[in-house]
């Protein structure tokens, strides 16, 4: 892969839109013409090259064509949005919708990752080393449809409203997580190894949940099924003994949704 290495140049106060910052842009593009991309600051229209300088030039494609963002980007949203193929690597954190609706290819992030990290996405690899908060792979405000494809890693933990209308793909957390995870869950898979607070599954109709730790208050709305030994979902391996349960009853009579909770981390369930 041909490989484009951004370094941020300059302190950034308003935080930037750069949806631009990604492997379908930079392809078949020259130094010149990636520096010369437009970015938006608050209502002005900027060069890329006023915020970062560029050392390399695009692939012949987007599947040829490798990212590197040296430094923290923390206000720097919407990289990799809509993406279709290659590789974006941030060594740092990074600001709002960070592979927001990406289609294909792969960002890591080496450290933190800014709320709605993975909206709607379809498809590709969502790799987030550090931590994460609110609404992770999640339907914008006023659409009933999150994540579809695809599959995001969190390696620490996420906060709110994960997976929110979540109709396919995987999102795993290995850290825990707050409130709402899974809140319209129709379909897909949402794992989390650590702990969870509140409202887990509210309102799923489909897909399951896995939550390996403690659940603090359990929703309403499950019923107990039966319990299960260690979890397999191809790839993803969740060991141990697991109470099953499916919901949300509070929304439908015959929900499809399913809630796994870790047997030793929840004995009073």
């Amino acid at each position: 892969m041909t490989e484009v290495v951004l370094t941020p140049n300059t302190e950034i106060d308003i935080k930037i839109e750069a949806d631009v910052i990604k492997p379908d842009e930079f392809a078949g593009k020259s130094k010149e013409e990636i520096e010369q991309l437009i970015v938006w600051q608050g209502p002005d229209q900027l060069p890329l090259k006023n915020f970062f300088d560029v050392k390399g030039q695009g692939g012949s494609s987007a599947e040829e064509t490798s990212i590197v963002i040296k430094g923290d980007v923390a206000r720097v949203k919407m990289i990799g949005a809509e993406m279709t193929a290659g590789k974006i690597t941030i060594q740092g954190s990074t600001g709002l919708k960070v592979g927001a609706e990406m289609k294909g290819g792969e960002i890591v992030v080496e450290g933190d990752a800014d709320s709605w990290a993975g909206t709607e996405m379809k498809g590709g690899l969502l790799h987030v080393k550090g931590n994460t908060v609110d609404h992770l792979g999640c339907a914008y405000r006023g659409s009933w449809k999150g994540m579809t494809g695809g599959r995001i890693v969190v390696d620490g933990n996420a906060q709110s409203q994960i997976g929110g209308g979540l109709t396919g793909g995987e999102i795993i957390v290995n850290g825990s997580a707050e409130n709402f995870c899974g809140i319209r869950q129709s379909g897909g898979l949402i794992v989390i190894r650590g702990n969870a607070i509140r409202a887990i599954g509210a309102e799923m109709s489909g897909g399951t949940i896995v939550v390996e730790g403690h659940i603090t208050n359990f929703t309403p709305g499950m019923q107990y099924e039966d319990e299960q030994y260690d979890l397999c979902f191809e790839d993803i391996e969740c060991g141990g003994v697991f109470k099953k349960f499916t919901g949300d009853f509070a929304i439908s009579k015959k929900p499809k949704g399913v809630l796994y909770a870790g047997k030793e981390a929840n004995l009073e369930l």
